[in-house]
């Protein structure tokens, strides 16, 4: 009983959290930098549904890949033309305006 209440305990703050900040949190573990990642979170969070927003979100973290090419790239392997439309513009406004 104990077990479960501390892993309830740690699982609340995640379950809390904005689709935005998960989302955010995503692209920074995806290798985008902080800025561009809080550029890009606030600019797609609206335009696509929470389940895009999760594979997004949950793209794997590129080792030798920290550019902004190299991550549109793995979005592109997802295979979904409106979660690449949606990011290659909040990219490159984020690029531009940052």
């Amino acid at each position: 009983m104990r077990t479960r209440l501390t892993l309830l305990a740690l699982a609340l703050p995640a379950a809390c959290a904005s689709p935005e900040t998960r989302l955010r949190t995503g692209l920074e573990n995806a290798g985008l930098s902080q800025p561009m990642a809080a550029c890009m979170a606030g600019r797609m969070v609206d335009r696509l549904s929470l389940m895009q927003l999760r594979r997004i979100g949950d793209l794997p973290y590129a080792r030798d890949e920290r550019s902004v090419s190299g991550f549109l790239h793995r979005v592109r392997a997802l295979r979904d033309t409106e979660i690449l439309t949606v990011t290659s513009a909040a990219a490159g406004v984020c690029a531009i305006s940052g």
